[in-house]
């Protein structure tokens, strides 16, 4: 067993040394090769046998990855994998010759290289290409992988942002060579997106690409170009929660300003508030937009709510006006205590404490009855003896109360009852009988004040509705386009 062993071990020595041989073989041929192709080749010129033959370049570009996409100054930050491939008419070799050699890497700055630029480049340097090393076939294929960090421009339109689609072109042509000389051709029919590396902000749909022939009004000849469409989606969720979502949320505080009491004095503080709050939103969407005439979906919407908003100040200060009319102020009208007090008010259920919807209309017009009647049937100030009351109405419900025990006359003096106790003191019922005016008098401002606060309350439920509705309808549409 002990001489199968050595054997085996000796066998396995003699292939690593043959192999060992044949990479220096190799090694050898390989510079050997190389100094016999550079010894009388020109990489100034362009790698053709008949100068007015057309060399070909084929072109494929991979997208790793998308940096970062300017909307203000519209230009796209991407990361590429540019391969090119083309046929070098002087760098061709016979295999046997050099032991079977059929690739060697050199550098790409010995041999010819095809002047494939970005045509929509945005930087402002003009980098060199980079030196990397290029694959070259004993056929005479020579291919180029080069990366490049590239900015292009990029016309960005954010009409719907930030629901918005872009659409970026990437075109490579050469820039000496016309279509006659140097012929650009695509490896594949759209972008490689194999390795990409997803983006957080954009998503890509697509990268077709389009072969473009251009005759330009300088020259008379062509001048191929390979267009790369890149389709790109933007993710909206970063947007939708940090601006969109507060814009809705803002925006339903707008109507909730009508709900808040007229007494708190803090209606229009919030109006101005909601309403601040919204333009340090509009600010921050206006510093990331570019400069154009057309305004992004979310400026609209935040346009519109602004626009609401003031208006609901605009009427907040209306309304508040209406609820602190003074004693000073004229009666409600009758149409508004007909439409607004009868009929609004119970639609949109606003009821004083203990009142219901019938209470509150049949109070009403008994109030109207009172007043008119109290106002015909004033008795003259010349006789100092109350008169009764023809109509048998009470001039108000609180004539009816029993007065206190201290007091020797009966009720019914308030209302102009005759009583022998105070027939021989004329003086006494004239003072009593004024302060008993004063006290209706009193009673009909605060009905008269309460009326308008009424009315003010009610205006106030109605339009914080109609707002209510605004809003929900402006959030369906952007909703909509959006989709």
């Amino acid at each position: 067993m002990s001489w199968i062993m050595s054997f085996t071990f000796a066998s396995v020595c003699f292939v690593i040394l043959l192999l060992e041989a044949a990479h220096a073989a190799q090694g050898h041929f390989a510079h050997q090769l190389l100094n016999d192709l550079m010894e009388n080749y020109s990489s100034a010129l362009r790698p053709v046998e008949d100068t007015d033959k057309t060399l070909n370049v084929t072109l494929q570009v991979t997208l790793s990855q998308i940096k970062d996409m300017d909307e203000r100054n519209q230009v796209l930050i991407a990361y590429l994998w540019i391969r090119q491939t083309w046929y070098d008419a002087f760098l061709k070799w016979d295999k046997e010759e050099y032991d079977g050699l059929e690739v060697i890497r050199i550098p790409s700055s010995l041999v010819w290289r095809p002047d494939v630029v970005l045509y929509n480049k945005a930087d402002e340097d003009l980098p060199s290409p980079v030196d990397t090393n290029v694959v070259l076939r004993y056929t005479g294929e020579i291919t180029w992988d080069a990366p490049a960090i590239t900015k292009s421009s990029c016309v960005v339109d954010v009409s719907y942002f930030p629901f918005d689609n872009q659409q970026c072109n990437l075109t490579f042509g050469s820039w000496t060579y016309n279509g006659n000389q140097v012929d650009i051709t695509m490896a594949m029919t759209s972008g490689d997106l194999s390795d990409l590396v997803e983006n957080v902000e954009w998503e890509c749909d697509g990268m077709p690409a389009t072969k473009n022939v251009i005759m330009y009004g300088c020259c008379s000849d062509p001048y191929p170009d390979i267009t790369y469409t890149l389709l790109l989606r933007r993710r909206s969720s970063f947007y939708v929660f940090n601006l969109l979502l507060p814009c809705f949320l803002i925006s339903f505080l707008a109507p909730l300003g009508f709900f808040l009491p007229a007494d708190s004095g803090e209606k229009v503080s919030l109006g101005v508030t909601v309403l601040l709050a919204l333009t340090v939103f509009q600010l921050v969407v206006a510093e990331s937009m570019p400069p154009s005439e057309s305004v992004p979906l979310i400026g609209k919407y935040y346009i519109a709510t602004m626009t609401m908003i003031t208006a609901s100040t605009s009427l907040t200060i209306f309304i508040m006006n209406i609820h602190f009319c003074g004693p000073e102020a004229k009666p409600v009208p009758r149409w508004a205590k007909v439409l607004i007090i009868g009929y609004m008010s119970r639609i949109f259920f606003v009821y004083e404490v203990g009142e219901s919807c019938i209470s509150s209309l049949a109070r009403n017009k008994n109030a109207d009855k009172c007043h008119s009647l109290n106002h015909q049937q004033k008795p003259p100030r010349q006789n100092p003896e109350p008169t009764r009351n023809p109509s048998g109405i009470s001039c108000c419900p609180d004539d009816e109360k029993l007065p206190s025990a201290s007091m020797t006359f009966e009720a019914c003096i308030f209302c102009g009852l005759h009583t022998d106790g105070f027939a021989g003191d004329p003086k006494l019922i004239k003072n009593v009988e004024y302060i008993a005016n004063c006290f209706r008098e009193q009673k009909s401002t605060s009905l008269k004040v309460a009326e308008w606060k009424k009315v003010a309350k009610v205006m106030d439920r109605f339009f914080m509705w109609i707002f209510f509705a605004m809003v929900f309808l402006m959030s369906i549409l952007i909703i909509g386009k959006s989709s």
